[in-house]
Order: structure tokens, then sequence, then C-alpha cells
């Protein structure tokens, strides 16, 4: 059984103390959001899980992996893929050739096209434009090219930031859908994002970051109908 736990991880941006004694777990096929305002350490999380920072101290591990002591391709290698605030697609590539490219690391080209053709279906719109360069697209389209290019890569950890980022509210309904969909296909899901009424809809349990230190816990309901939260994050 592969859980993903943080224990006491700090972290540094040269003198800005980014994640502080850091703990929190994720169990297999679970979503659970990670919650808080600009600067709370929410960013810095997925950078550090996916290898692209360096914690300074503490332990993360995934199953019997230590993550602290790999690189990030070995990372993409043992499940965990990132999708990171703003998409990345490569806009000047088709739909179908991105999709693609999500799984180099896959040596069966037949699996690949299968995780392809599931993104199709999963999400209909990417199989209209599969001929469309990616910078064609809508915020919403890239935002779902980005997750079918992950799926192409075949995750067990999925770490999405802010997937509703400048998305219009039908569009953020669709993407939440979507997200919610993959992990009822068995992808275990960690979801960064500051539409806390979102996210909450969809995980199964939150947590809320403050100045890189978990603040509060807790399965999504209750938090959701909690007064902390809801002034903070949800409006009166």
């Amino acid at each position: 059984m592969s859980k993903l736990v943080l224990e006491d991880v700090e972290l540094y941006y040269n003198r800005v103390h980014a994640l502080r004694a850091l703990s929190f777990e994720v169990g297999e096929g679970e979503i659970v959001a990670l919650l808080g305002n600009n600067g709370a350490g929410k960013t810095s999380t997925l950078s550090m899980l996916s290898g692209l920072v360096r914690a300074k101290s503490g332990r993360v591990t995934w199953g019997d992996k230590d993550l602290t002591k790999l690189q990030p391709w070995d990372i993409v290698g043992a499940g965990l893929l990132h999708i990171p605030e703003g998409r990345k697609i490569f806009s000047t590539m088709t739909v179908h050739e991105n999709l693609l490219l999500g799984g180099y690391l896959v040596k069966d080209q037949k699996l690949i096209q299968e995780r392809a053709d599931y993104a199709y279906e999963l999400m209909p719109r990417l199989a209209e434009r599969r001929t469309q360069q990616g910078g064609t697209l809508s915020g919403g389209e890239q935002q779902m090219l980005a997750l079918g290019r992950a799926l192409v890569g075949g995750p067990k950890l999925l770490l999405l930031d802010e997937p509703s980022m400048g998305l219009a509210p039908l569009i953020v309904k669709q993407v939440m859908e979507i997200i919610a969909a993959v992990n009822k296909q068995g992808t275990t899901i960690l979801l960064v994002e500051q539409n806390a009424r979102a996210a909450l809809k969809i995980a199964d349990r939150a947590y809320v970051l403050e100045s890189g230190r978990v603040t509060m816990s807790g399965p999504a309901n209750e938090l959701a109908a909690d007064p902390r939260v809801i002034e903070a994050y949800l409006g009166a």
C-alpha cells in the first residue's frame, strides 16, 4: 500500500522559511486538498514533493521510497506526476502530440495509445481538438490537456497545483468532475487549490496551511462546515 507521508519537513528559499516542520499524509486512493492563502507554502510543498526543490530537513516517503533522496525523473518514474500552476503545455504542439509526450518514460507504445484514448474518452473536447495547437485552446481546455498528458504517464499519485485558476465557474465544475473521475479509477490525488469551496466538494480530507505549517485538518465535509474555514476561505 502506497501512502505519502511528510514528517517535519523544513524548506528554505535563501532566507525565506517556506515550510516549517510540515507533517501530513495522503492515503492510497484519497483526494486530499491543501488549502491556504498565497504564500502559505502550498506550491512549495508540491515543488518539494516532485524534487524541483530540496528540503533542508525532514522525511518524505511514498510507500517504501524515500523521496528526499530521489531525482525528479526518478520521482516521476515512481508514479508521482506534477501538474504545475499555469498548465505548462507545449503551445506549438498539437493536442495529440502533447498527450503522447506524457508517456516519455513509458516504453510500451500500445499502452501510451490506450491511455491517450482514455483521456479522449474522459474529455471529449480534447478529442474534438486533437489536431489543434495547444496554444489555441481555451484555459479550461488547456487544463484538460495538462490532465490528459499526466494520465498518459500512468500516475499513481497526481500532484495538482491550482487547476481552477483563471477558469469560469462552469469550467471549474467540469475540471473538478474530471479530477474526481480520475480518482475513481484509482489515482491518488493531492490537490492544491485556492478555490476552497470547489476543492472541499471533491476531497476526502483537507489540510489548511498558514506560513508553511498545518493549522487545521480533518474530513473535507467537516472543514467545509467549520466557521473558521467559512470565514477565511469560503465567505460568510
